[in-house]
This record gives C-alpha cells, sequence and structure tokens, in this order.
C-alpha cells in the first residue's frame, strides 16, 4: 500500500436544460464512465445559452480530479 498518491486534472463542459447542479452532475457521470478514480471536481466557468430572452441551456466548466491508478 501507498503511503502517497498522484492526481491528474481534465477539463470538461457539461450542460443541462434544467440547472447548474444538473450540468455538473452529468459531466461528472459521464466523465466517470471512462476515467476511473474520480475523487474530485472543480467549477471553473459558468455560462449559459440564451433562447427568446430565457435561459435555454445552463454550462459549467470543470476541472475533474481523479487518482493515478496504482500510486
Amino acid at each position: 500500500m501507498s503511503d502517497h498518491h498522484v492526481y491528474k486534472k481534465v477539463e470538461i463542459v457539461g450542460s443541462s436544460k434544467i440547472s447548474i447542479d444538473d450540468a455538473i452532475n452529468n459531466a461528472v457521470a459521464e466523465c466517470s464512465k471512462s476515467i476511473k478514480n474520480v475523487e474530485w471536481f472543480e467549477v471553473t466557468e459558468t455560462r449559459g445559452h440564451v433562447v427568446n430572452g430565457k435561459v435555454g441551456h445552463f454550462q459549467v466548466v470543470l476541472k475533474v480530479g481523479f487518482r493515478i491508478e496504482g500510486s
């Protein structure tokens, strides 16, 4: 068992018509399907798409941290 860990971060963008929280959850869930050992996320940007004067989509840019296998 190692007494230290090494991590890597990737940047992803999640979106949702429902909410910022839903956009975050969508992004983390999809990322976790292809990347093992996801352990944290940071929201670095929040934005949206406006359609006819109303919010059409919420978008969030996330940095997702995951532990390198074996570290």
